[in-house]
Parts: C-alpha cells; sequence; structure tokens
C-alpha cells in the first residue's frame, strides 16, 4: 500500500499549500489561463508555470514542436484534495485525447482512499477504459537505481507515447535531495505527475504536477531525475 501524498506535506509546502476543495472551487472563474510553454526555456528545473495553487484551478497548455522539443496540449488541474494526485494526474493525461471525467469520477474509478491510489497499475486500467482499446501498458521499474535497459526503455517510451499524442502518468517516490520544483524537502512524497512533453537536445521532460508543491505546476526536469524517481514504481506508457 502506498502512503498518501498526505495534506500535512502539502502544507508544509508555503505557498504551494492546498486548500479545502470547497474554497478553491467556489473562488474559481470561467476563464482558463493558457501557458506559454517555452517562457522561460525548455531546461531543467524552469518552472514554466508557478503560483496558481488552489484546489481545482484549471490552466490550458496549447500543443507545440521545435526542431528539438514536442509536447501535447492538457487541461491541466490542482488536485482537488490531499490524496487525489492519482485521479488528477489521470485527468490530465486524459485531456490530451478527450474532455476528461471529474477527478471525483476518476477517484472513484481508480479506487482511491484517503490512502491514495495504490498502484499505477489501476491508472493503467482507467486510462484505457477511459479511452477504449489498450494503448496504455504498466510499466514496472523495480530496481533503483535503474537499469540501462529501463532507462532506455523510458526514453523510448516519452518519445513514441507524446509523438502519438499519449501522455504518460508516472508513480515517484521523492525523497530528500532528490525532488522536483518546490517539493518540501524534509520530507518523502509519495505521488502522481503526468509526463506530457520532452526536449531531445536538452534532454528534458515537461511535467503537470497537480500538487503544485510551492506553487509549481507545469516544469521541465531532466530525463535523469525522471529516470531516478519512478524507481521502485511504474508509469503508464
Amino acid at each position: 500500500m502506498r502512503r498518501r501524498l498526505v495534506s500535512t506535506a502539502i502544507a508544509a509546502a508555503a505557498v504551494g499549500a492546498l486548500l479545502h476543495p470547497g474554497t478553491a472551487l467556489a473562488s474559481s472563474t470561467p476563464h482558463t489561463p493558457s501557458v506559454s510553454v517555452l517562457a522561460n526555456g525548455s531546461k531543467a528545473g524552469t518552472a514554466v508555470v508557478s503560483g496558481h495553487n488552489r484546489p481545482g484551478t484549471r490552466l490550458t497548455v496549447d500543443a507545440g514542436r521545435t526542431q528539438s522539443a514536442h509536447w501535447l496540449q492538457i487541461d491541466y488541474q490542482v488536485q482537488e484534495t490531499g490524496y487525489w494526485c492519482g485521479p488528477a494526474a489521470t485527468r490530465i493525461a486524459l485531456s490530451a485525447r478527450m474532455a476528461p471525467p471529474s477527478q471525483g469520477d476518476l477517484a472513484w474509478q481508480l479506487g482511491t482512499t484517503e490512502a491514495g491510489t495504490d498502484h499505477i497499475g489501476q491508472v493503467t486500467n482507467v486510462l484505457n477504459s477511459n479511452l477504449g482499446g489498450g494503448w496504455y501498458e504498466t510499466k514496472e521499474m523495480p530496481n533503483d537505481p535503474p537499469t540501462q535497459a529501463q532507462r532506455d526503455l523510458l526514453w523510448y517510451d516519452i518519445v513514441f507515447d507524446i509523438d502519438r499524442n499519449y501522455p504518460l502518468v508516472a508513480n515517484i517516490v521523492a525523497p530528500p535531495g532528490n525532488q522536483p520544483p518546490g517539493y518540501p524537502s524534509n520530507q518523502t512524497i509519495y505521488h502522481y505527475f503526468t509526463v506530457f512533453g520532452y526536449d531531445e537536445v536538452d534532454r528534458t521532460v515537461l511535467i503537470a504536477d497537480p500538487a503544485s508543491f510551492s506553487g509549481n505546476q507545469i516544469y521541465w526536469i531532466s530525463f535523469d531525475q525522471l529516470a531516478t524517481l519512478i524507481p521502485p514504481k511504474g508509469y503508464s506508457a
């Protein structure tokens, strides 16, 4: 049983602290802001969007390409509870291909409880159930650090899937000293986020992170870091 992404951990993330969902939804506006993915380049650690940290906050990211990079159009949304990272990441992935169900509906489909979403295989099943067919597969990464074969497969899956308009969902473990931007540095965070872009030259990947730790929502991290965050969990691709 994976530990949930607890609300106390989120509260420790200063500006990124999540509020009660009812408060956030009541203050949401019909207008969905649009995000410019390359506004700050594609280097690892670049915060493309930060500061919009209320649960349920939505952002639109338009698809784009450069000579070396490719990213997909998504409808981003901050997770509505401290333990709905799985439903929120799944919703973001689905939004590249369809009008997605709500986080609440997906939490029900995933069997998410206050302990979180137990296994990446549940995400794979729900992605395929909503999209029809069987595109998504569960890819386990049990070795920490990952083997070269596992790293090669992860990069292949990222490029192959994104080039065909399928974001990936990753189940990660982020300990102190190896964390994406804004994470509470004194805690190990068990989490789900969505991978929806890559840059072959910078060797980076574009993350849609529903936790919004310290307000960091859409950002680039190095592929090497992603490969160390997933073990001993897995991803849907």
